[in-house]
């Protein structure tokens, strides 16, 4: 029983530095482009230059990846 004298002020101290760290993030932008960057991971940038020079003929045709 004593040892629940020591964990629930321990329990409200981490409870408000979380909070505290929750405001900081949203605060500083780190919720604003949600939907940026979980597209952005989709999408291949050198897939343009790979069709290009697979149309000219100067690369190998492109192989399908496993995945």
């Amino acid at each position: 029983m004593d040892v629940i004298y020591g964990l629930i002020p321990g329990m409200i101290i981490l409870g408000l530095v979380g909070v505290g760290v929750f405001f900081w993030a949203a605060r500083s932008g780190q919720f604003d482009d949600l939907e940026g960057e979980a597209s952005r991971i989709l999408m291949d940038e050198d897939l343009s230059s790979r069709k290009s020079s697979a149309a000219e003929g100067k690369g190998e045709p492109e192989k399908a990846e496993k995945g």
